[in-house]
C-alpha cells in the first residue's frame, strides 16, 4: 500500500456485540483500516459520524429504533458503507443507496477482505481528486473560433450568462464564448464562485461591496436573486465578518 495514502477510518454499528467483537477483529487485521470506534445504535453512531471524519461504515441493517438503512438515508454526506446483514433479500436494498458492498452474516475472512479492499480503492480515487483538484492551477483555455487563449480563473472578475453564450468579464476586457453558464460553473472552482443569480457567477474575491439586493465588483452593479442572497451572506460574508 502506498505510504501517502491515509487510513481509512472506520467505525462498526450493530446491536449485537458479538457481531461487533468480530468485525473489529477482522478489520484489525487489515493495515489500511482504523477503527475509531463501536457502536450498539445508529443514534450512538449519529453523534460520531459528525464528530470525527469516518471514511468507512460497517453497518448493521436490522437494529432497533432506527434500522441501518434508515440512519445511511437521513446522513447529509455518508461515508463509504459495507451493509452486513443476515438476510439477503436486503442486498439490492443497499445498492439503491449506493453502498460499496453488503455482507451476509456470518462473515468470512475473505469476503471481508474483498469488501473492504473495494472499498478502499473507492477511497482512492476520491483522495485523489481531493488532492490534484483541477484547481490547484489556476489556468484554463478560452475557444475563440480556431484560437486557443490562455486565462487564469483567479483574474475572472464575473461571468455574465446570455442563453447559449456567456461573457467572462476580467478587469480590462472582456471574452465571450460558446459555452453554457452551468458547464462554466461546474469547470471552476466552487469555494471561489459563487451564483449570485441565474445570469451572474461572480468570483467572491473581487466584490468590493453588497448591499441590499445588490452586489459590486470593480465600479459594476449586479443582481443578487433573492433566494441566494442568503446563502452569500452565510458563505462569504458572515464568516470574515468582524463588526456585528
Amino acid at each position: 500500500m502506498s505510504s501517502n495514502i491515509p487510513k481509512m477510518k472506520c467505525l462498526i454499528i450493530d446491536d449485537e456485540p458479538l457481531a461487533r467483537f468480530h468485525l473489529k477483529e477482522l478489520a484489525d487485521q487489515i493495515d489500511f483500516l482504523s477503527v475509531e470506534g463501536t457502536c450498539a445504535t445508529a443514534l450512538e453512531a449519529d453523534a460520531i459520524v459528525k464528530e470525527k471524519e469516518i471514511d468507512l461504515l460497517f453497518l448493521d441493517i436490522n437494529m432497533p429504533y432506527l434500522s441501518g438503512l434508515e440512519f445511511l438515508e437521513q446522513l447529509e454526506n455518508p461515508p463509504l458503507c459495507i451493509l452486513t446483514t443476515a438476510y439477503s433479500e436486503y442486498a439490492l436494498e443497499g445498492y439503491r443507496l449506493q453502498v460499496v458492498d453488503y455482507l451476509l452474516k456470518p462473515i468470512a475472512f475473505n469476503r471481508f477482505y474483498q469488501a473492504v479492499n473495494k472499498a478502499q480503492q473507492q477511497f482512492i480515487v476520491s483522495e485523489k481528486m481531493k488532492k490534484n483538484s483541477p484547481f490547484d492551477d489556476p489556468f484554463l483555455y478560452v475557444r475563440q473560433s480556431d484560437t486557443f487563449i490562455k486565462v487564469s480563473w483567479v483574474d475572472i472578475l464575473y461571468i455574465e450568462s446570455m442563453q447559449n453564450y456567456t461573457k467572462l468579464h476580467f478587469k480590462d476586457k472582456f471574452l465571450v464564448i460558446h459555452q453554457t453558464m452551468k458547464a462554466i460553473e461546474e469547470s471552476l472552482p466552487s469555494e471561489h464562485f459563487f451564483r449570485i443569480h441565474k445570469s451572474f457567477l461572480v468570483n467572491i474575491t473581487h466584490i468590493d461591496m453588497i448591499s441590499g439586493g445588490r452586489l459590486y465588483i470593480n465600479k459594476t452593479e449586479l443582481p443578487i436573486s433573492r433566494t441566494r442572497k442568503e446563502e452569500l451572506l452565510n458563505q462569504v460574508v458572515y464568516k470574515k465578518l468582524i463588526s456585528k
